[in-house]
């Protein structure tokens, strides 16, 4: 009987992320032909809630190699993959993603700790040339589209400052 349940719950759970995958994905698909460009992936992932680095995520492509650009259409390279791949071999590599949690988002108080490191004389801010250089310059760069849209969301325009305890509230995901 319980056993019954716990199965009941779990395609319920999988039905329900099969339906987020698919609308995430759709919105991608502009040719309506269940195929996205491989380099689509990204930002669909990271619609779904998980955030891998840009590290994790080419490391994810690359071992779902068999997965996903096994079954891509014509135009696969090696450094810059190119290609679509395919809706019906994206969802249960996807689906098993979200499953086990992977690519789960920093904590709030890991990311709280980390802009302390970058604030010794805790002022409780950034200025924004501080912000740019450790973004641009420390750990793995932001790109400059990348930059352009957290300064845009991040800084106070009248202060040029970021206050990152607000900010950090502003961009935690809350996962419950």
């Amino acid at each position: 009987m319980a056993e019954e349940k716990d199965s009941e719950g779990t395609e319920a759970l999988v039905a329900e992320l099969h339906k987020k995958i698919k609308e995430a994905f759709e919105v991608f698909d502009h040719e309506s032909n269940n195929t996205v460009d491989v380099r689509e992936i990204g930002t669909i992932i990271r619609s779904l809630g998980c955030c891998p680095t840009e590290g994790e995520l080419h490391d994810f492509i690359a071992e779902e190699r068999e997965m996903l650009l096994g079954c891509l259409l014509p135009g696969v390279e090696e450094e810059e993959p190119t290609g679509y791949i395919r809706f019906e071999k994206f969802i249960p590599v996807m689906t098993r993603v979200l499953v086990e949690r992977r690519y789960r988002p920093i904590a709030e108080d890991v990311l709280l700790r980390a802009f302390e490191v970058l604030d010794p004389t805790k002022r409780g801010f950034l200025t924004k040339d501080e912000l740019v250089k450790y973004m641009t310059e420390e750990g793995e760069p932001f790109s400059q589209e990348e930059m352009e849209e957290m300064l845009s969301a991040a800084i106070d325009p009248e202060s040029n400052t970021i206050n990152y305890r607000d900010y950090i509230t502003m961009m935690v995901i809350d996962e419950n």
